[in-house]
């Protein structure tokens, strides 16, 4: 993450979730360390996947301690080992056990979904398919998260609400049909924005084709449905696939011919990697 980003975008949510894990002092800690020492401990790996994250956790550090310094050899996006030391943290030691929890949950979050994201986009390799993530994070955590999956070879989706126009089911539904929805959004939204809405079925699909929207999301459709769906857009519009993604079937969408799959699953359902901070000593 670059170091703009971090401090206008990022430093607030680290200090919030210090706040949280410190909501006046870190007892434990001022029990054991009276006066400033300096030390260093080491983060390590314990079981393989993607590292992501790594800015992030340093900056935990940061935050308590400006001269705090992390020595690594990896860099996010590479492949780590079981039993592999990824870097070394040195500094104040009350910074190093205050900050150590916020840090690996970071770094552990990240890593995870970037391992996650990994192993679905493998599969899209050689295809014209670009797997893109959703807005099902975590709160507060979006930046981190959809970093996180860029990181493991994915494709962000929009960011948030304010980043391009998308027609859902409830939106057509206040709109009184897709035909108005699109009409609406083109009146509204600046010429610069695609406009993307979401269809259920065929017919759907005309009225988006139809009123001229950019992107067709194809949700919760059958296989034969979406197949039917790709023909009917020929270059039209860009089409996208969404609903129950999961590894298992991803190759079959991808057969199919859609130009984006989104799955939620990048971000809510990936397990997190397992990482500890370990062997602090005092230089």
């Amino acid at each position: 993450m670059d170091n703009i980003t971090m401090k206008n975008n990022a430093d607030h949510l680290i200090l919030m979730a210090l706040h949280e894990d410190i909501s006046s002092e870190d007892v434990s800690t001022n029990s054991v360390v009276r006066k400033k020492t300096y030390g260093s401990a080491q983060l390590l790996c314990k079981e393989n996947g993607i590292i992501a994250g790594l800015d992030v956790f340093k900056r935990v550090f940061e935050l308590l301690d400006d001269d705090i310094r992390m020595e690594t050899s990896v860099s996010d996006g590479d492949m780590i080992k079981n039993g592999q030391l990824i870097a070394t943290i040195i500094g104040d030691v009350k910074a190093i056990l205050s900050g150590e929890r916020t840090a690996l949950n970071f770094l552990q979050r990240m890593s995870g979904i970037a391992t996650y994201t990994k192993n679905m986009s493998d599969i899209l390799k050689n295809s014209k398919t670009k797997l893109l993530d959703t807005r099902k994070t975590t709160p507060n955590m979006r930046i981190f998260e959809k970093y996180a999956v860029r990181t493991g070879g994915g494709y962000n989706h929009r960011y948030n609400l304010s980043d391009g126009v998308m027609l859902k089911d409830n939106h057509i539904n206040a709109a009184g049909g897709v035909a108005n929805a699109i009409k609406m959004a083109k009146e509204y939204a600046p010429f610069i924005r695609k406009i993307e809405v979401e269809v259920e079925n065929l017919k759907m699909l005309q009225e988006a084709l139809e009123a001229g929207a950019d992107i067709i999301m194809l949700d919760n459709m059958s296989e034969e449905d979406m197949k039917t769906a790709v023909e009917m857009v020929k270059g039209k519009a860009e089409t996208e696939c969404s609903g129950n993604v999961t590894a298992e079937n991803l190759k079959k969408l991808v057969d199919i011919g859609v130009d984006y799959i989104s799955s939620g699953a990048l971000t809510h359902s990936a397990p997190i990697l397992d990482l500890s901070l370990k062997n602090l000593k005092l230089l």
